[in-house]
């Protein structure tokens, strides 16, 4: 079955962005003068998902509004004559088909994806996390899909780490199979260094069958009451054959406030119209 469907979680507080994220969504601070989400959606669309469902919570209404058409605004470019403006305006609300579903208490990542059950159906699905931008040549959800049509189980994207940071991730123990895929064996959720099994640890990108929901649902929740989406994960592989993709690509950790600063660099200086200014300015400082 082709997957057609995608989940955005985007319910969460962004403490580390405070005080921005009191009255804005986090995912709507922008890299250049996009804001987060829209990169990840258009990385949805631009891999052949045509329905995104995006997991909000309480103060979200933007990224809503961002995703809708903006009659006033339309009108006011066009009666300017801001052709390109208006063109940049309506490709935005005419990028896919946009649902949403309320997360209306944080309980976790597997809870957000809960919360999508009934949106998303008895079909697999694709899940983002906003805090990962990849730019690559070929989308990475395209690269996921591709593996998941190929050995029909599910598949998650992965990179490697340094060891230090590994437990900031959940990591893989894995079986090698193709040049850059995976059988994943087990799943550990932010092991020490010295006991993870491996240097994979795995990125906001899945591609997940929807069986998953039953194993969310019998997931216990963990000691900050939160179900992990890692946990239900480990028990669906024991379950079924599972797969890994070191996708191609750089990703930015854009929920990190470096990480953040870093990507609106590198997009700034991609940019055709600001590139080589940029780069000038850059240089001028003598860093």
């Amino acid at each position: 079955m082709s997957v057609k469907k995608a989940v955005f979680p985007a319910a969460g507080l962004g403490t580390r962005f405070l005080p921005a994220t009191k009255a804005q969504p986090k995912e709507m601070l922008p890299l250049v003068d996009k804001p987060m989400i829209q990169y990840v959606v258009e990385e949805a669309v631009a891999s052949g998902l045509s329905e995104i469902i995006i997991v909000t919570g309480r103060g979200k209404r933007a990224i809503e509004d961002h995703f809708d058409a903006a009659f006033e605004l339309e009108y006011y470019l066009n009666d300017r004559g801001k052709v390109e403006e208006l063109a940049q305006i309506k490709t935005i609300s005419e990028l896919a088909s946009v649902s949403y579903v309320r997360q209306k208490e944080p309980l976790g990542l597997g809870h957000a994806i809960l919360c999508a059950r009934s949106l998303v159906g008895d079909e697999p699905f694709a899940v983002f996390l906003g805090d990962d931008i990849i730019a690559a040549r070929e989308p990475c959800m395209h690269q996921l899909l591709a593996v998941f049509e190929r050995y029909a189980g599910p598949v998650l994207a992965v990179e490697r780490v340094p060891r230090e940071r590994l437990p900031q991730y959940g990591v893989i123990a894995a079986r090698q199979i193709a040049a850059n895929v995976y059988e994943i064996l087990d799943l550990v959720e932010k092991p020490r260094p010295n006991e993870a099994p491996s240097d994979l640890a795995i990125i906001g990108r899945y591609v997940l069958p929807p069986d998953v929901f039953g194993v969310l649902v019998d997931t216990p929740p963990d000691a900050r009451g939160e179900i992990q989406l890692t946990d239900a994960l480990r028990t669906l592989r024991s379950r079924r054959p599972m797969y890994a993709v070191a996708f191609e690509g750089k990703r930015f950790d854009t929920g990190d406030k470096l990480g953040f600063l870093k990507a609106t660099v590198e997009f700034a200086l991609a940019r055709p119209d600001l590139g080589d200014a940029f780069r000038a300015y850059l240089k001028s400082l003598g860093l």
